[in-house]
């Protein structure tokens, strides 16, 4: 059974929450409410996230505040974070989101139809790197066990199988960088692009270091993944 995904909903106004609910219900994730930053954070402290839909104008700690602070933090620094904001105060307002660390930085009123989708990118992409790092440690732990000839004709056939999966899903990543090469996108879709870049770069080096013949003295290790 697939586990659902996390999505993080940050606003002080409970109308708005429900609002975004209502919106987001149709990806079938499970939709968590923070009313502050400071909730938020305790939020992030146990659970594991898809996305972060962050208010900017909230009561005490703000958006960019409650942004800094997930940004520090080891565990939650590569959470991709859509910031919602009421209020347009031009280019400088909205390099500040970005300049937090923000994905994407989305103005009140939004189209739900767009912000629905712009979710289900990075639902998605959560999804595919939580299969890829199952399979990975799987892998992992078959590679340890070592010595048995049929447990390692079986390894290698599930490393060829993740590499395959992670190649997929390099192409779509690829076709991405070259639609924002044509579009001339703007700063939340090459912020987007780089963040999956990342997480794509990553994951391969894991896949890399379990190849045979790969460096470490014959030890299997997997590199941690956020």
């Amino acid at each position: 059974m697939v586990q659902k995904a996390k999505i993080l909903l940050v606003d002080d106004r409970p109308e708005n929450l429900l609002a975004l609910e209502a919106i987001l219900s149709a990806l079938d994730q499970t939709l968590v409410r923070a009313s502050s930053g400071e909730e938020a954070l305790k939020a992030l402290l146990t659970d594991d996230f898809a996305v972060i839909l962050l208010d900017v104008q909230m009561p005490g700690m703000d958006g960019f505040e409650t942004a800094a602070h997930i940004k520090r933090r080891e565990r939650t620094r590569d959470i991709p974070i859509i910031f919602l904001t009421a209020i347009n105060h031009g280019p400088h307002h909205t390099f500040r989101g970005y300049a937090a660390g923000a994905v994407d930085y989305i103005s009140k009123p939004f189209d739900p139809w767009v912000l629905r989708a712009k979710v289900s990118v990075f639902v998605e992409l959560y999804m595919k790197n939580c299969q890829l790092r199952e399979q990975a440690a799987l892998l992992r732990l078959q590679l340890e066990g070592g010595g048995q000839g049929g447990a390692v004709k079986e390894s290698a056939g599930l490393l060829a199988e993740l590499s395959a999966r992670l190649a997929a899903v390099e192409e779509q990543a690829e076709a991405l960088s070259k639609q924002l090469d044509d579009d001339s996108a703007d700063a939340a879709a090459v912020a987007t692009a780089a963040h999956l870049e990342r997480k794509l770069t990553g994951l391969r080096r894991a896949l890399d270091a379990l190849e045979p013949g790969a460096g470490g003295g014959g030890s299997h290790t997997l590199p941690a993944q956020n």
